[in-house]
């Protein structure tokens, strides 16, 4: 019953977009602030 109104209902669908948007945020800012961090310990030991 909880799988048919997460997918079958506005407010469910709703949830699931905010739900899939945190996680893709999260990897992104991860992968930015390793990045970053990689970029300023290359400059610092130069």
């Amino acid at each position: 019953m909880a799988w048919k109104e997460l997918f079958g209902s506005d407010i469910g669908l709703l949830s699931l977009f905010t739900i899939g948007f945190v996680i893709v945020m999260a990897g992104y800012l991860y992968r930015f602030a390793k990045t970053h961090i990689a970029e300023d310990e290359r400059r610092s030991h130069s």
